[in-house]
């Protein structure tokens, strides 16, 4: 029964991808057409010529058609369509001619809104300790915030060829992993997974270094609100420490937003500014090329998903033992890049220096 769902599961993450990847070449043409390119007009940018931006209308397109073959109509998946549609609209608008942050914020409120009060999709409570909290009229800010922050870290984390595709990638592989060992087989979120996840994959196969297209406002967006969504659906009214698992998939944009929160902060500059001190900018500062910078991403990001996995099955040492070298790696990465201060790491290398500097002494 279950190898046979497998199968079938496949077969959907499969059609998907073929389906995705196939009109991406007109998806290019189009976005040609109405200029929605991503030009590198400032230092910010890591591309060097100009590139379609538009992506994210495949995604939209490969997750429609897979909504036709194999979803199944419901108040819930209304209310994401609709959701959806809102987020698509707002994003393309943003490709082609960009808008200001409170306009996209408005356009990514509304599908908010469209998720919690027409499909009732809403975090309202949560196990701790056996009891069970209810988060009353409180549900609706909670949720509204989980929705905005998901959409939200995707579209910063957005830098790099197959960044923010791979990385939502690696997060609905792992849900759909922990569905299957929660035996959650047949539910909305599992058949939502495996759609974008092919969807996603058929992009990737087009953005992946060097790329001919990019996700956009568009697909950056939309994959932040489908992961919002899955995790709503799939760990709603779950144990605290269940609800987690989520974010620790996550940890990565999650990280790199905080840092860059902290780091503006201590500059005393706008939250909101951009600025080239990501944690891929600071990969590439290191002198990885951008396809090696991307793909160590993925390996530390697999490696927080892998201890969401064994923390899932009741592995609970294998979790905190590779949760406890992931916090060495960030620790040390804080103190030698200027993730959050230039000046931290400048001190840290001159201390290092004068170490080393001294055993060569001793030694000679």
């Amino acid at each position: 029964m279950v190898d046979k769902y497998l199968i079938e599961l496949i077969l959907i993450m499969l059609i998907t991808f073929v389906f995705t990847a196939v009109i991406i070449p007109g998806i290019i043409r189009i976005a040609k057409h109405i200029n929605a390119i991503d030009v590198p007009k400032d230092n910010r940018r890591v591309h060097t010529k100009p590139i379609p931006k538009l992506g994210g209308l495949a995604i939209f397109g490969g997750f429609l058609f897979g909504y036709m073959l194999f979803g199944v109509h419901s108040i819930q998946m209304n209310s994401i369509l609709i959701g959806s549609f809102i987020i698509i609209i707002t994003g393309i608008i943003d490709d082609i001619n960009p808008i200001s942050a409170k306009y996209k914020m408005l356009g990514q409120f509304c599908a908010a809104l469209s998720i919690m009060f027409y499909g009732n999709i809403l975090l309202d409570e949560v196990t701790v300790f056996g009891q069970i909290i209810h988060f009353g009229t409180f549900a609706y800010p909670i949720t509204l915030l989980f929705i905005l922050g998901c959409i939200n870290i995707i579209n910063l984390i957005d830098g790099l060829d197959g960044l923010s595709g791979g990385i939502t990638s690696i997060f609905l592989i792992t849900m759909g992993v922990i569905a299957f060992i929660q035996g959650r087989q047949g539910t909305l979120e599992i058949t939502l997974i495996f759609i974008t996840l092919g969807s996603v994959l058929g992009f990737l196969l087009h953005n992946f270094n060097p790329a001919k297209i990019f996700a956009g406002d568009t697909g950056s967006m939309f994959m932040g609100f489908i992961i919002a969504i899955v995790s709503l659906l799939g760990f709603k009214g779950a144990m605290f420490l269940s609800f987690m698992v989520p974010l620790a998939v996550l940890a990565i944009p999650i990280l790199d937003t905080l840092f860059a929160i902290f780091r503006r902060m201590l500059k005393k500059k706008p939250i909101f500014e951009a600025d080239k001190d990501h944690m891929h900018h600071q990969l590439l500062k290191m002198n990885f090329s951008q396809r090696k910078t991307v793909l160590i991403i993925y390996v530390i990001n697999i490696l927080f998903s892998l201890a969401a996995i064994f923390f899932t099955v009741g592995d609970a040492r294998a979790a905190i033992v590779i949760y406890f070298i992931l916090l060495i790696l960030t620790i040390w990465f804080i103190l030698h890049t200027g993730i959050l201060s230039q000046s931290i790491s400048d001190k840290i290398k001159c201390v290092e220096d004068k170490i080393l500097n001294n055993k060569t002494k001793k030694q000679s």
